[in-house]
């Protein structure tokens, strides 16, 4: 696959193996250099590019690293899907992949209407065996897993059925109810994969996932729902944006 001539500013204190890098990955992005397609030499791409052959080096890797390329003995460099970046906001996994176009698809794995356990309902600032739904679903991008999710939502903030969960997005569903999630309390994390979450997300048992874990609030003050997320760390991140005071 040819990658498209790169304007490069040889002035820009901006590194040229990272300007190299970044455009590639918009192309990746943009599907200019679809998923599946092999990269040309390496040698070939530095030469034509008009960079030296450690600076292409370095771009690939930083590519390999996002996870964006994926070198393969007896194949060469070649381009898979892009990750899910999702900046660290108060939306929902669904929300985020419409609006990127990725085509998100739910498999709910099982639905029950049970009583809260105690370490919840603390969380959430409720009583003890408070009744609410509980949710495992499977999500996919693109066709591909990418993440489980089991959420708990009280009973008495939204009336949910397996179908709906199939069709829709929870925070959908909660917004349609006026129950909109307005402040959360969030965790991020990282673990090893068991053997069953492995199988259902398409990895080797062991490999490395992000996890998530949200309790979500409305603009009353009370709680709509809490989740707790497993992400495959090979097609996805959470994005930040910081800023000085």
């Amino acid at each position: 696959m040819l990658v498209p001539d790169v304007v490069l500013d040889r002035t820009s204190p901006v590194p040229l193996y990272y300007q190299v890098a970044t455009r590639m990955e918009q192309l990746i992005d943009q599907g200019e250099l679809p998923a599946g397609s092999r990269l040309e030499n390496e040698i070939e791409l530095a030469d034509r590019l008009g960079v030296s052959r450690p600076t292409m080096r370095r771009a690939i890797q930083y590519l390999v690293e996002r996870g964006m390329l994926v070198r393969k003995r007896g194949v060469g460099t070649q381009i898979v899907h892009p990750k899910v970046r999702r900046p660290v906001e108060l939306t929902s996994l669904h929300d985020d992949l419409t609006q990127n176009g990725q085509e998100p698809r739910t498999e709910v794995r099982s639905f029950n209407v049970e009583p809260m356990t105690d370490h919840v309902a603390d969380l959430m600032g409720l009583p003890a065996g408070t009744a609410a739904s509980h949710i495992e679903r499977l999500r996919f991008a693109g066709g591909e897993p990418l993440a489980l999710m089991t959420n708990i939502v009280p009973a008495d903030v939204l009336a949910l059925t397996a179908e709906a969960l199939t069709d829709h997005g929870l925070y959908d569903l909660l917004r349609a109810a006026g129950r909109v999630p307005r402040m959360a309390r969030q965790v991020v994390g990282a673990r090893a994969a068991t053997a069953a979450e492995a199988r259902l997300l398409g990895e080797s048992a062991g490999t490395p996932v992000l996890t998530m874990t949200r309790t979500a609030w409305d603009a009353g003050g009370q709680a709509v729902e809490y989740g707790s997320h497993i992400y495959r760390a090979s097609r996805y991140s959470f994005e930040l944006t910081l800023t000085s005071a």
